[in-house]
Parts: C-alpha cells; structure tokens; sequence
C-alpha cells in the first residue's frame, strides 16, 4: 500500500506528486525556525525512499531563492507567492523537500508538526543531512500539464 501526496501552489503552476510507501501513520514535518521558513510559515516534510514528481506550467513564473549557504532553492511562485518545494542540487543529484502547507486533501490529523533549527549546521554536515533524509527520487517537470 502507498499514499499518492498531491499539492500544488495557490493558482496550481507548481505542482506535485509524492508517492509515499508504505502508506504513512502520520506525516513527520518539520517547521524551520530560519528567518525565510518563519516569514514563509515554511512547514517541510519528506520521505527518502518516496518519489517526487514537480510539474511547472509556466517555468517563467517560478522563482528561485537561495539565501545562508546557497545549497538550497525555494521554488516559488511568482503569480502566487506560494513556496511549494525546495530542492538541493548534491554532487549532481537533486533532492527535495515539500510543504505539508501545499498539501491537497491530506487529513491535517495526520501531519506530526515539530520544531526544527538547522542555523549552527556545517555546509557539509547540511548536505550529508539532505542526502540521508530528503527526497531522493525526483523528476522536475517544466512546460506541461
């Protein structure tokens, strides 16, 4: 059994499938205390062995920011302003977490909200962390439905 995860932001140009197996108990996420993810209300989860496919309509309205070590990009919408999924480009790989907040039709009671601080993390003790517990399996989409 597997749990098919969809979300997507405000007006839909970013959107995703996550392919959660086995069928999850609950959903761990993780409310970054940084000074991006607590502007944004950024609440993350993922699944290393689950996979991710992001889709964009309008790969013109998808900004990208990086901010702190640059290791990470926050895909948002520019029509929107929602930040559905953020990625990590790690030794040609990509990895990625998403907002339980994009979340389509999930039981909230399902999500598990802890804290979480990642401010006097090393560069590479970041990256090793990423690799170990983000999405490992992901297909990007650009320019389709």
């Amino acid at each position: 059994m597997h749990m098919l995860i969809h979300g997507k932001c405000h007006c839909g140009n970013i959107a995703f499938s996550l392919d959660w197996q086995p069928d999850p108990l609950e959903i761990p996420a993780r409310a970054c205390d940084c000074s991006f993810c607590t502007k944004h209300g950024g609440v993350w989860t993922s699944h290393p062995s689950g996979a991710l496919q992001v889709r964009v309509q309008e790969p013109s309205l998808v900004s990208r920011y990086a901010f702190g070590t640059g290791t990470a990009d926050f895909h948002a919408c520019a029509r929107c302003g929602v930040v559905p999924v953020v990625t990590s480009l790690i030794d040609g790989h990509l990895y990625a977490v998403v907002s339980v907040n994009a979340f389509e039709d999930v039981d909230p009671s399902m999500i598990r909200h802890a804290s979480a601080t990642f401010g006097d993390e090393k560069t590479q003790s970041r990256l090793d962390r990423r690799t170990r517990n983000w999405i490992a399996n992901v297909a990007y989409v650009e320019g389709g439905a």
